[in-house]
């Protein structure tokens, strides 16, 4: 069924009297908008920030409201009333513009619940003139009974009209959804790159939305979310490591660590190195190159990895990326993730080069994939002489095994300590 604004419908008609369903939102714009559902008290406040359920918030406190971006515009909520707490009165779906423009740029739009015998409201840019925020639709109760409401209400405002609406306090002018919400629980980040590095995944790259959101769960746990660095991925090319590029599992590992380089890094590239007996510089990996990436250096036969190696050289790729980083202007430090199928050689020389560049601003993280023989890096922890530990290993016998979450937990294990040691010993800034 199709409702017009004003519009209020018992949600149980409309479901079929399930109390579990999806609302989703599908706004067509040029612009960047941003979706969010507050959960609000019978006096029409947000008085848990907790309660605002949007992609970087992506779960209520109560697992009744869940946030899903899917691609072509649409963002879904999934709601499950029976979990609902009786603090909050009703759901209230809005969306807000990110940067200039006003809702009057707004294509054909709507909001649907897909269940029972479903219903839609639709809306456009016509219904609206100068306004920047909208509060869409409702979930109320009244009476005991769940209902539905078409609002179609605008803010000229935008953002901060929207949250002083729910009794928010807006702090100073802000991108950050978050950022506008004050708490007296939670105290908010200085100055959060939350919506960046999803929104820039979405536009260039929204193959990896998915990764992007776990690299930054993983980010805000280790506090890492001002953190900015340059950020390099060595490859193992030797011979032993055909297979693991023939299997896509080389594509996989660049497509994972991509989101943590665009995170951190001023430019949003991945600078990329492989070796076997040689070293070589391949192309930055982007946003907009990494698809299929290492088939594309593949084709290149003068360079790359379409040059297996029969061995490799571990020292003379970390000799190169030394060298890289100390001619780089960057006053940033470099995070380096290396790897590696194993059969480490050179022992001594790898060893002495960490040691050495533990006094530079270079933190060095070695991943093993499939293999064994790992040499030095299976005891990185306990190599002594450094002014600051510089480096961590793990090893991962299927990369398929282990979920992308705990990968990126995993990958920035040891890197938050290093930043605190090297800031104590003035390697870093």
């Amino acid at each position: 069924m199709d409702m017009i604004r004003g519009q209020k419908l018992k949600i149980a008609d409309v479901t079929s009297g399930a109390s579990q369903f999806v609302v989703n939102l599908q706004l067509v714009s040029p612009l960047t908008i941003d979706v969010s559902c507050f959960g609000v008290d019978g006096q029409g406040k947000l008085s848990d920030e907790r309660y605002m359920t949007f992609f970087n918030q992506p779960q209520s406190p109560c697992g009744g409201v869940k946030f899903v971006n899917n691609p072509n515009n649409q963002s879904s909520f999934q709601i499950d009333l029976t979990k609902i707490p009786a603090s909050i009165d009703k759901l209230v779906f809005t969306a807000a513009i990110d940067g200039t423009g006003t809702m009057a740029q707004l294509q054909a739009s709507s909001l649907t619940i897909n269940q029972g015998s479903s219903c839609r409201f639709a809306f456009s840019g016509q219904d609206f003139a100068a306004e920047r925020a909208l509060m869409v639709a409702e979930i109320y109760r009244k009476e005991g009974v769940w209902r539905i409401a078409a609002v179609g209400q605008g803010f000229n405002g935008g953002l901060e009209a929207l949250v002083k609406h729910f009794g928010g306090e807006v702090a100073a002018p802000t991108t950050s959804v978050t950022a506008a919400i004050s708490s007296p629980v939670v105290e908010q980040p200085k100055s959060p790159p939350k919506l960046s590095l999803e929104k820039k995944v979405a536009k260039d790259a929204p193959q990896l939305l998915s990764l992007a959101k776990k690299a930054q769960i993983s980010l805000e746990k280790k506090k890492l979310g001002d953190v900015q660095a340059q950020v390099a991925l060595v490859l193992d090319a030797s011979g032993s490591m055909f297979h693991q590029y023939f299997d896509g599992t080389v594509q996989k590992v660049i497509e994972r660590i991509l989101p943590l380089a665009v995170h951190f890094d001023d430019d949003g590239a991945l600078d990329c190195w492989g070796f076997g007996c040689l070293a070589y510089k391949l192309d930055s990996v982007t946003l907009k190159n990494v698809k299929n990436y290492t088939k594309h250096q593949r084709l290149d036969d003068d360079r790359g990895l379409s040059r297996f190696d029969i061995g490799n050289d571990e020292p003379v790729v970390i000799k190169e990326i030394i060298k890289y980083y100390k001619k780089s202007k960057s006053s940033l430090p470099a995070y380096v993730v290396f790897i590696s199928d194993g059969g480490v050689g050179s022992d001594d020389e790898i060893e002495e080069l960490l040691r050495e560049s533990a006094s530079l601003p270079i933190f060095w993280q070695f991943v093993g994939i499939g293999g064994s023989d790992y040499g030095i890096l299976e005891n990185l922890d306990t190599m002594m002489g450094r002014v600051v530990d510089n480096c961590n290993f793990f090893a991962l016998d299927d990369l398929h095994q282990i979920s992308e979450q705990e990968l990126y937990d995993r990958l920035l294990e040891e890197f938050p300590q290093w930043l605190t040691a090297a800031k104590a010993k003035r390697i870093i800034r």
